[in-house]
């Protein structure tokens, strides 16, 4: 059996050495790379001969995904999206605006290994990892269905990105393409929940993006409780990994955490997880920045959120501690635009029937 060729996965120059390959001229990469990332598929191509059409129809894989669900926020206009990928699987993309542009919340896999245990997007575990295509394919999807540029994107839906390695680098390559859908690297921003090989690997790659830590704790034994992958890489390790993220870069790291009420938003863990920021990061003068976000509420873990009074007190605790600290803010509330929850939810259907 011949394995189909993924043309949206290709950069220009793996484009042209395909061409080249079946005897078409290489000027044809060109055309059918800038063609793609707008949003066409091959049999739209109408600058490629219909043989031509006809062959790549046969011999390449269409992976552009397919609007399977769309929820638009009443409240601020944030639309949710679950996309259905070429072998039926389905992911969800979430686009926001703010008023410094539009952001789209995108997916690295079909679930996730990673067992987190206030996340609904590892409930069932992994699936599968996303190609270039089907991650790049959730931006071109979003910008066809809505009409509108996006101009950043937040590699923080469903999968860890840095479990997809090789995938993701060739998407971020692919993304930010002048020929393509050209976002800067400075628009985009990768957030891990520690896998601290892959920030080492990423530290090396000489991409100018953003990364963000989901820390959540203050230390060993509470991280450990909510997150499995901190009995790989204990707060140390992760944090010594992100200084040297930083010294080698130059980039600001922002730190995720979760408030769960009673689990780790109280006063002394403020204090803690101040203390230990400033350890290790003000000596050697790097920013520290830390995103306070309430719980999704989930059935399935049974975690609280806590006041909004109590995460303002959280915040403050955190900056008269020399800490910058933001409350985000919830997009969405009325679309279940928390990750994960959208395919849930589509999978508990499909259950029933």
């Amino acid at each position: 059996m011949t394995t189909k060729v993924d043309l949206l996965s290709l950069l220009p120059a793996e484009l042209e050495e395909y061409f080249i390959s079946i005897g078409e001229p290489k000027f044809r990469a060109k055309q059918v790379f800038a063609r793609l990332h707008k949003g066409e598929r091959i049999g739209e191509i109408t600058n490629l001969s219909k043989a031509l059409r006809e062959r790549l129809c046969n011999e390449t894989i269409d992976t552009l995904p397919t609007v399977e669900e769309k929820l638009v926020s009443k409240i601020d206009g944030t639309v949710k999206y679950l996309f259905r990928l070429h072998d039926g699987a389905c992911i969800e993309s979430v686009f926001m605006k703010y008023k410094h542009g539009n952001t789209l919340c995108i997916s690295s896999q079909v679930g996730c290994r990673m067992g987190c245990k206030f996340c609904a997007s590892t409930i069932g575990g992994r699936v599968r990892d996303l190609y270039p295509s089907e991650l790049l394919g959730q931006v071109i999807a979003a910008e066809k269905d809505g009409g509108e540029r996006v101009s950043n994107i937040v590699m923080m839906g469903i999968g860890e990105p840095l479990d997809n390695y090789d995938n993701v680098i060739q998407f971020l390559k692919l993304v930010n393409h002048p020929d393509g859908l050209n976002i800067g690297y400075r628009h985009i921003s990768l957030s891990t929940c520690g896998v601290v090989d892959g920030i080492n690997r990423l530290a090396e790659e000489d991409l100018p993006i953003t990364l963000s830590i989901s820390l959540h704790a203050p230390n060993d034994a509470r991280r450990s409780e909510i997150m499995p992958i901190n009995n790989k890489w204990g707060v140390s390790a992760l944090l010594d990994a992100c200084l040297a993220y930083y010294k080698k870069t130059g980039r600001r790291i922002s730190f995720e955490y979760t408030l769960i009420s009673g689990k780790n938003d109280s006063e002394s863990d403020a204090i803690e997880l101040a203390d230990v920021l400033n350890k290790v990061f003000r000596p050697a003068g790097a920013p520290i920045h830390v995103n306070l976000i309430r719980v999704n509420e989930v059935k399935e873990t049974g975690f609280k959120k806590g006041s909004a009074e109590s995460v303002n007190a959280f915040a403050k605790t955190l900056e008269r501690r020399g800490i910058t600290a933001t409350v985000r803010r919830k997009l969405g509330s009325d679309v279940n635009a928390a990750c994960g929850q959208l395919r849930r939810s589509n999978l508990n259907k499909k259950e029933e029937q």
